[in-house]
């Protein structure tokens, strides 16, 4: 529980860096809106996060070496959406201890959340791709979330803001 709740946190502090993406192939765009893409897919990164012998080590090292600054869930790096600079958003960087069973079922060192949005067609998208989707959409007052699995084995949390995401920050 202590895992989910650090998660949570976390992805309380998440939101968007622009980023390269590719659309799925079998693509199902909602209708659509003149003000904005609408297509399902990711829309940046959202946090990163890895395994770590000594998590609290290991962000005392890069706070010292490379300037990062953290605090007990990690650092978030901030940023301006290009397409509303009024805008505030943000990556999470969490080191997780070696093993922890968040990434479960992966076997990879590393777990990435992406941004994304539209994350209902986007899930309908991979489960008609045959991806493996580990659980349900759950909805919290931040947003919306989901984990799949890629093709290497690797677990994936993609994660919808809320309009007022900003604020639970």
């Amino acid at each position: 529980m202590r895992y989910i709740t650090v998660s949570i946190v976390l992805l309380l502090m998440l939101s968007n860096c622009t980023a390269t993406h590719k659309t799925v192939q079998t693509m199902e765009t909602p209708p659509n809106d003149t003000t904005q893409d609408t297509t399902p897919k990711v829309t940046g990164i959202g946090g990163v996060f890895f395994y770590a012998e000594d998590p609290k080590a290991t962000k005392e090292w890069y706070a010292k070496n490379l300037g990062i600054e953290v605090n007990a869930w990690g650092a978030v790096f901030e940023s301006r959406d290009k397409q509303n600079p009024e805008e505030i958003q943000s990556t999470a960087w969490n080191p997780f201890k070696l093993g922890d069973a968040y990434f479960s079922p992966s076997k990879k060192e590393f777990m990435i959340n992406y941004r994304v949005q539209h994350i209902e067609a986007l899930v309908k998208n991979l489960k008609a791709n045959g991806v493996t989707v580990l659980d349900e959409i759950a909805t919290y007052e931040y947003g919306k979330f989901v984990h799949i699995m890629d093709a290497e084995g690797t677990k994936i949390e993609l994660w919808e803001p809320s309009v007022d995401a900003h604020k639970h920050l």
